[in-house]
């Protein structure tokens, strides 16, 4: 495993967004499952995984999966309870 990363994904979304923000919280809920299963896999083979990191580049989005709805303004208040699946997994320190 080295020094690099496990998996490393760039694909089309599924859906279309109103917001870069919404776009990245959604292409975050898209890849959290493989994320987290990644995670599972590697400790269940006797790795211990000290940090999972998730790179973005959208300030309002990683506000909002750090705070959930208590960072979220007037224009984010619309965005589905769905993509604060990542708000739970940040509190409990998987990513």
């Amino acid at each position: 495993m080295g020094e690099g990363g496990l998996q490393i994904i760039s694909k089309k979304q599924k859906l279309n967004s109103r917001s870069s923000t919404e776009a990245e919280l959604i292409g975050v809920d898209d890849a959290a499952t493989q994320i987290l299963w990644t995670k599972l896999f590697v400790e269940a083979q006797g790795y211990p995984v000290e940090e999972n990191t998730l790179y973005q580049d959208n300030k309002s989005s990683i506000l909002l999966e750090k705070n959930g709805r208590d960072s979220a303004g007037k224009r984010s208040r619309a965005l589905n309870i769905r993509y604060f699946f990542m708000t739970d997994q940040v509190k409990k320190g998987n990513v």
